[in-house]
């Protein structure tokens, strides 16, 4: 628990916003040392930055860097696999007195890609995988939450295996190679926004997984004609470019520690 805390807290602080600030405090710490040149240089160089990433052009380009790796196809164009694996961050599960149901998040995507694989008879049977971190606000586990609405989609319960206790990708990675192994499963589909799908199929593949990616939640797309708006300062650009580059320092991380390839 300790160490997921950390990683996810190094990642926040590399996200283009805390180091804007970083720099910001630093160059105000250099003028109140009598270095006001250099202290507004970093300043300037810090806003900058901020202001890069915040603009559509680029956060589409960056995002794209790691999305593009695996492209998405039609649900009919993967082949049959033995299982199809979602993994958690779309779904916020239920907690009483607040929310009955299960709520999708941005992410929700996940859900409706691994339905439609499902469907699409590319595989008998759907692992969940995602349980409740830390600073979640529900109480039911994630991958209880994705069965429900799962079940809502078309997908029968039985042809569902849960795992409930996974809190981040690594865990994801040992928790459902678990259950490949327990329910004899050999290939399977991986499911998970195409933002994350780089480091997830890493980590699978050092996992023992045999694992094909099958991305949702495309977000890089480009537009096909440009406007004066793409290059004014969006928050959902923004947004976007923080997810990416925490992507990359999660990848990082993980090869670092041996949890991906």
């Amino acid at each position: 628990m300790r160490e997921l805390l950390l990683t996810k807290s190094l990642a926040a602080l590399l996200s283009p916003l805390a180091l804007f600030f970083l720099l910001a405090l630093c160059g105000l710490l250099l003028a109140w040392r009598q270095r006001r040149r250099f202290g507004a240089v970093i300043i300037v160089l810090g806003a900058l930055w901020l202001l890069l990433w915040s603009l559509r052009p680029a956060s589409d380009w960056l995002a794209g860097t790691l999305e593009l790796r695996y492209p998405a196809r039609a649900a009919g164009d993967y082949p049959t696999v033995d299982a199809i694996v979602v993994l958690g961050g779309g779904v916020e599960g239920s907690r009483p007195g607040w929310h009955e149901q299960p709520q999708l998040s941005a992410a929700g995507d996940r859900l409706f890609a691994a339905a439609e694989l499902y469907r699409a008879g590319r595989a008998p049977r759907v692992i969940l995988s995602g349980g409740n971190t830390p600073w979640s606000r529900a109480e039911q586990p994630e991958a209880e939450a994705m069965a429900e609405l799962l079940g809502q989609l078309g997908v029968p319960r039985t042809a569902m295996l849960l795992d409930t206790q996974s809190l981040d990708t690594h865990e994801n990675a040992l928790e459902v190679k678990k259950l490949v192994d327990t329910n004899a499963i050999g290939r399977v589909l991986l499911v998970t926004s195409a933002l994350h799908m780089p480091r997830a199929m890493a980590t699978f593949e050092r996992s023992g997984i045999d694992a094909l990616a099958a991305p949702a939640d495309v977000e890089a797309v480009p537009p096909r004609t440009a406007t004066a708006l793409d290059f004014v300062p969006d928050a959902r650009a923004l947004d976007l470019s923080t997810r990416a580059w925490h992507e990359y320092a999660g990848l990082a991380a993980y090869r670092l520690r041996g949890w991906a390839q």
